[in-house]
């Protein structure tokens, strides 16, 4: 399983902060004062963060937390926390492995976000073809998204795909009659291509067409935490929130092939 692209940026371009290790000494009860770490602890993580994070910046101040084992780093005017070492740093609440400069609250989520591409409910997709169709991708998109047009775009270029469309309107009531007209055209491919990638609008939708599929990728993506659009399933399970272009577009569908 691969991992959830693009999330967390900021604190990937930092890599470094968690928490972890333990100290023999009972921290401070809570204050406003700051309570100096040793001058032992202090030089490893300086010399630890400051050789295996060099954008970090120059750190302020070190100091102790109420919780023992957990240090606060000062950087201008920005906080993170670390052990004793400097291993594990906390950053934007994700823990980073300073060492193997790995994102572990990414690497968990995951795993607890992971979906498997053969229960997707593929009966409230429309399906659209190109080449010999066999590889296999799954997005789910807003036809009021910006992004979604521009990634749309880019899959115009990619061919030998079957992509399962769902359509999730999440940016308002008009996204919602968007949808509707998109999954009760006769031709959703073509209605979808016409809006998508020539701002043709779809024709508003019957009233006797059912569109409950509409509520079910609703739900769906609240399960499974898909807050923004595109959101892109590759068969392999890798999941990527976001535009991507059409070079990684190959890639990832390669990958998921092997």
């Amino acid at each position: 399983m691969k991992a959830i692209r693009y999330g967390l940026a900021a604190a990937l371009m930092v890599l470094g902060l968690t928490a972890g290790a333990q100290q023999k000494n009972q921290a401070p009860a809570a204050t406003n004062a700051v309570t100096p770490v040793t001058p032992a602890i202090d030089a490893q993580v300086r010399r630890n963060l400051e050789q295996r994070l060099p954008n970090i910046g120059k750190i302020d101040e070190i100091s102790r937390t109420p919780l023992p084992g957990l240090y606060e780093i000062r950087v201008g005017s920005d906080l993170f926390y670390s052990d004793a070492e400097g291993n594990y740093l906390v950053v934007n609440g994700s823990l980073i492995d300073t060492r193997g400069k790995r994102n572990l609250t990414e690497e968990r989520l995951e795993k607890l976000l992971a979906v498997d591409f053969d229960q997707l409910p593929l009966k409230d997709a429309f399906v659209i073809v190109r080449g010999n169709g066999k590889r296999k991708l799954a997005v789910f998109e807003d036809p009021n998204c910006g992004y979604c047009k521009r990634f749309e775009a880019s899959l115009q270029k990619v061919d030998n795909v079957t992509v399962y469309m769902f359509l999730y309107p999440i940016l308002g009531p008009d996204s919602t009659e968007k949808s509707k007209g998109h999954w009760c055209a006769k031709d959703k491919v073509k209605t979808w291509n016409d809006w998508m990638l020539r701002n043709e609008p779809p024709a508003k939708a019957d009233p006797g067409c059912d569109t409950s599929a509409l509520a079910r990728n609703i739900e769906f993506g609240k399960k499974h935490k898909i807050t923004g659009t595109p959101t892109l399933i590759f068969a392999d399970g890798t999941r990527v929130p976001g535009a991507i272009g059409t070079p990684e577009i190959e890639k990832l569908l390669v990958a998921a092939s092997k």
